[in-house]
């Protein structure tokens, strides 16, 4: 690397090619997130983070991220919008028991992938014009206070949901790393916490998982619950959890601050396979091989036909008591899963008497 390199015209060089790479903002933080280390540590000693226990095993490397990348000293932090246009509105799906509700992240293209690949291209650009350096790209794919960071890097604030608000976008974005040894000028301009006396998120959450301004139970989140469990769900939710079929948006819709969110310019991220206001019955009877068909390139995949089934059950036990739902949660009853079989039973446990 070059040490008379201007880093400040690099920055303002990296910004520019982040924006035509499709990225709608990019910042420059450094490494200090010890106050996050700390609310981090409590958390896991709190047991917050359910079965997710690679967590724990990664420990302090997820807030100091040159132990996790030795050399790194500068993080540039970019995001990119992901809520599709001409989708079936949030709440108009939530509001057809007969529909399942998947989170809008999911609807299209598996995320990782495609902006990883972006990150790469503008490694390789840096690279081009200021010489080999070290690097390494991230999203949400290690251990990476990916919020904070971002924070730090002037792109928002965290909510008392805990996900990154930014005052002109919202939080329909997803967010990505490039962990760098070059030493580039950091952000100074942080954005201020806006959150002020709103409790929405809090009040809207099916579950309650939001136990108090910043602090989400992952053991009572739908989207731990239908994404990351891989047992049974506890029965206590499985009512409260409604249609929501894979994630769960509550908290964000019902943001005050999202009615300044943009839709996203990706066409990858376009709804796929009509994922923005399935009908429960005709998914669930989707066999392995037409599930893996249709979630192919598709982040829903990694849960795998099993969970989906589950999840779908849990629907169907919310949805009204119709002979197309009854006929469809007994075709699964000798289903070859002990885990699937136990989710129809009470499904089908919900419905009688109707």
């Amino acid at each position: 690397m070059q040490n008379q390199y201007n880093y400040s015209d690099l920055a303002e060089k990296i910004r520019n090619w982040a924006f035509d790479l499709g990225f709608q903002q990019t910042g420059i933080t450094g490494t200090d997130l010890s106050e996050d280390e700390t609310h981090l540590l409590n958390w896991l000693d709190k047991d917050m983070h359910g079965d997710m226990h690679y967590m724990k095993r990664h420990g302090t490397k997820r807030s100091r991220p040159s132990d996790l990348v030795p050399g790194t000293c500068r993080i540039i932090s970019v995001r990119m919008d992901y809520d599709p246009p001409d989708s079936v509105p949030p709440s108009t799906v939530l509001a057809n028991p007969d529909a399942g509700y998947i989170s809008r992240y999911a609807m299209g293209r598996d995320y990782h992938k495609l902006i990883r690949s972006k990150l790469q291209k503008l490694a390789t650009k840096i690279e081009s014009v200021a010489g080999e350096f070290g690097y390494r790209a991230f999203v949400d794919s290690a251990p990476v206070l990916e919020k904070a960071i971002a924070r730090n890097a002037g792109i928002g604030w965290i909510g008392k949901h805990s996900n990154l608000i930014n005052p002109k976008a919202g939080s329909w974005f997803f967010l990505g790393e490039l962990y760098t040894d070059l030493p580039l000028p950091v952000n100074e301009n942080f954005e201020t916490e806006h959150c002020g006396t709103c409790n929405a998120c809090i009040d809207i959450c099916p579950t309650q998982a939001i136990i108090a301004p910043y602090q989400v139970d992952a053991k009572r989140c739908i989207s731990y619950l239908t994404i990351e469990l891989r047992s049974s769900i506890p029965i206590e939710f499985r009512s409260m959890i409604g249609n929501r079929i894979y994630g769960c948006d509550d908290c964000q819709i019902v943001c005050p601050w999202n009615r300044f969110a943009k839709n996203t310019e990706e066409k990858d991220f376009r709804v796929r396979h009509g994922l923005d206001a399935p009908q429960l019955v005709e998914l669930f009877n989707w066999s392995e091989q037409l599930f893996l068909e249709r979630t192919q390139g598709s982040a829903i995949r990694r849960i795998g036909h099993e969970c989906w089934l589950r999840n779908i059950a849990v629907a169907l036990g919310n949805a009204p008591s119709t002979p197309q739902t009854i006929r469809a949660l007994k075709s699964r009853l000798d289903h070859p899963s002990e885990m699937v079989k136990e989710h129809v039973q009470w499904a089908l446990e919900q419905h009688m008497g109707n």
